[in-house]
């Protein structure tokens, strides 16, 4: 009875519990049943439920060895009603859904396969080459997906006038941005008069909410970087549509359709006469990018501003979804476009900041935490005066 205990809090059993342990000559199975007073999980949400449809055939799990035998639980799972999901088989506390390991077997598998070859260690767990396999994709499909949620955003306000650093904030949130202009308070955040940003809603919203004479302008390189995916959308889509030997004039012309004309080389050129031949999306694609370019040439605020809704009625009956969606994004923002014939300010400037910063933090391989990044930033782009002793 000793052992059945052990067993079921090493499993952390709620609501099942170990009916029998049978050793054996060459492994030893771990019987396994539900306590029916005790309410089951859905194998996919996790959500409670409290109908079972059906009961399964018994399945089997294979777990970390005891002392020399391998521990092999056995249990017949059963299918549950999910408000949610429907009929789902219930979740298992000892594994993941349709994984045939227990999850302490498979986190020991994915440390030792750092070490070793897969196939050595398949043998050391008494496991086949597809085990290990499968094992070390899921861990690494886990750790790519956790790895992105990891992710540390930072909020760099930049002086264009005088090109000096201001201020750097942890995350990219209205309530980032809102940290900067605190410490500046309501009558000082009234006297700016200009501020460059990107499209992000949040930092809009910030930004009308405590400079509120401020005129936004949205960046030329940000508006010309979503142009750009336009036009590489559209290049992909034509693409898949051909057939094997009508592909080979697609390879490698995505920088081509994306560079300005006059920067073209010559065979750069020729290869791209192919594409712009026939009237294709990619055709239509291409002029459009560069009559949006003209845009930027303006200086009278109106000529600009009829230019550019030309230019977006035509996107629209392009029939190019791409810029359909671009041109959406343009009305939605259309007050701070226009804005850029009459300040012309750009965020270039901030850009090459940016390229420092990845400098600070490729030199240094990556910081262990978020305020010594940004003490680094601080330390190698704000030109702060260095005390006499430190």
């Amino acid at each position: 009875m000793l052992t059945e205990t052990f067993i079921r809090k090493l499993l952390q059993l709620k609501a099942h519990y170990v009916i029998a342990v049978k050793p054996g000559p060459e492994q030893i199975v771990v019987e396994i049943d539900r306590l029916r007073s005790r309410t089951l999980r859905c194998g996919v949400c996790r959500g409670r439920c409290r109908k079972v449809h059906q009961v399964e055939e018994a399945r089997r799990w294979r777990d970390l060895s005891l002392r020399h035998l391998p521990l092999v639980l056995h249990y017949r799972p059963r299918r549950v009603r999910c408000p949610h999901c429907g009929v789902r088989v219930e979740a298992v506390p000892w594994a993941q859904i349709w994984v045939r390991v227990t999850t302490a077997l498979a986190r020991a598998v994915s440390e030792l396969a750092r070490h070793l070859s897969w196939q050595q260690t398949a043998r050391h767990f008494r496991l086949d080459g597809k085990s290990v396999a499968s094992i070390v994709r899921r861990v690494v499909a886990y750790g790519l997906q956790r790895r992105r949620k990891g992710h540390h955003y930072l909020t760099v306000v930049y002086d264009l006038e005088r090109g000096a650093l201001l201020w750097v904030g942890e995350d990219r949130t209205e309530a980032t941005l809102t940290r900067f202009f605190a410490p500046l308070g309501q009558r000082r955040s009234a006297t700016v008069r200009v501020v460059c940003l990107d499209m992000w809603q949040a930092y809009l919203k910030a930004v009308q909410l405590h400079a509120p004479n401020a005129q936004v302008l949205f960046d030329r390189f940000h508006l010309v970087q979503h142009l750009n995916r336009a036009v590489e959308e559209v290049r992909r889509s034509a693409m898949r549509r051909r057939s094997g030997r009508e592909k080979i004039f697609f390879k490698r012309t995505r920088f081509l359709l994306l560079k300005n004309p006059w920067n073209l080389k010559t065979d750069e050129r020729e290869r791209l006469s192919p594409l712009v031949r026939w009237n294709t999306p990619i055709v239509r694609a291409y002029y459009l990018k560069e009559a949006f370019q003209l845009f930027w040439d303006y200086h009278q605020p109106d000529r600009a501003e009829q230019h550019l809704r030309r230019w977006m009625h035509s996107a629209m009956r392009s029939r190019l979804q791409p810029f359909k969606d671009f041109v959406r994004m343009l009305r939605a923002h259309l007050d701070g476009v226009l804005t850029w014939t009459r300040l012309r300010i750009s965020n270039g400037a901030l850009e090459g900041m940016n390229n420092k910063i990845k400098l600070v933090s490729h030199r240094s391989f990556g910081f262990r935490t978020v305020k010594n990044f940004t003490a680094a930033i601080y330390h190698c782009c704000a030109h702060l005066p260095l005390p006499e002793e430190c």
